[in-house]
């Protein structure tokens, strides 16, 4: 069994990082979660636009995805940071960690009498999580504990032929370990589902997959558009892909060729082992949201055209699908499947290099969207704000 240097949590989880997260749950409260995450090393900050006016199914969507955030393996502790008068309140979001024993501090920016003043408790708060964070050690874990996202964005021709083959490779093998892996990025299979729903585990699994890239689809329908007008994008159509259904071909691909044994909903965590895929749209920072919240512990990312992006929490290796991308953006890049086209290395091989690149990055040693501090964050709405 294949095993990497993790962190065991009290509440059975496994972490591959130690971060403690400092959480805005209002927009208000951002720039006050952001000065204190600066003034105490060894913790993250996010920043977003939400927390008032959230309603019905709205407001659940966005607890779910906050505290999902919060409950990530790769956070041994957070600082919950409020305004004092929000909808989602500290208070709400600390009742789904309770659930879930995570550690926690809150504060309120109108309890304490002003930024000044959050920002001097804050980091009395902070500074007592990183000091319990540094408590845990690294230990031997099992592969099969392991919740690995894929991702593909930016992508090119080659992205089908080279990158996303070789990353599925690595997910077959983690699947094989009795590991998780997820895919997401719905707007990406659409043409190429019915052969998703041909591996599902049982009827109604693949009847779900049917469904939710239908639903998809009708959404953007509904809007009185079409969704080939931003399937593919301007830079896919650059780097040659010129329809969705042969993007989605090569989308579906670096999920490997394993059996779907569930689908669920954006931010929620897989029950089941081995492939499993999650409903959410397909922009980059979004999806990377959805997966910290759904518990994924680290990000594959493959790209064509290039790009920088990172999560808070979960360390993202970037895999480029030809070597000119690599060659001009080698400090957002981690790994180069290039050399297939080039022959120096196959599908194969350069899938089993990826698995031990993830066991590296599990084990602790840094990405490239890490060492640059990459942390981008975004939560989309599924329903108006008021």
């Amino acid at each position: 069994m294949m095993t990497f240097s993790g962190y065991r949590r009290k509440n059975g989880t496994v972490g591959i990082r130690n971060h403690v997260l400092i959480f805005p749950t209002v927009i208000c409260a951002s720039a006050v979660a952001d000065k204190i995450s600066r003034l105490v090393p060894g913790t993250v900050t996010v920043s977003h636009p939400h927390g008032c006016g959230h309603i019905g199914q709205e407001k659940d969507h966005m607890i779910r995805v906050m505290s999902g955030v919060c409950n990530n393996p790769n956070v041994s502790g957070v600082l919950l940071v409020g305004l004092g008068c929000e909808m989602l309140t500290p208070e709400l979001i600390a009742e789904q960690l309770e659930k879930n024993g995570q550690r926690y501090e809150m504060l309120s920016v109108q309890a304490e009498g002003g930024t000044t003043a959050s920002i001097e408790k804050g980091k009395v708060l902070a500074s007592r999580l990183v000091a319990e964070s540094m408590e845990l050690s690294h230990e031997p874990i099992e592969l099969s504990e392991l919740i690995l996202g894929t991702k593909c964005g930016g992508s090119d021709t080659l992205s089908g032929l080279t990158a996303n083959p070789a990353l599925g490779v690595a997910c077959d093998l983690i699947v094989e370990q009795g590991g998780t892996v997820l895919l997401t990025e719905i707007p990406e299979i659409i043409g190429a589902e019915h052969i998703l729903a041909k591996r599902a585990v049982n009827e109604d699994v693949g009847h779900r997959i049917i469904e939710i890239a239908a639903a998809t689809e009708n959404s953007v329908k509904e809007l009185g558009v079409d969704i080939r007008e931003s399937e593919p994008s301007p830079g896919n159509k650059a780097g040659g892909l010129t329809t969705l259904e042969e993007k989605s071909l090569g989308a579906i691909l670096k999920a490997g060729t394993s059996t779907v044994n569930q689908v669920i909903e954006f931010a929620e965590k897989p029950t089941a082992k081995g492939l499993v895929i999650m409903d959410g749209p397909a922009q980059d920072a979004v999806v990377g949201t959805g997966y910290i919240a759904a518990g994924t512990q680290i990000i594959v990312f493959t790209t064509g055209r290039g790009t920088p992006l990172g999560t808070p929490v979960a360390p993202v290796i970037k895999v480029s699908s030809n070597s000119d991308i690599y060659r001009r953006m080698k400090d957002n890049i981690d790994l180069n499947a290039g050399k297939i086209l080039e022959g120096t290395e196959s599908i194969q091989s350069f899938g089993e290099e990826i698995l031990k690149e993830i066991i590296a990055v599990a084990s602790g040693e840094k990405t490239r969207s890490e060492i640059l501090e990459h942390h981008e964050f975004a939560i989309h709405s599924i329903g108006p704000t008021v």
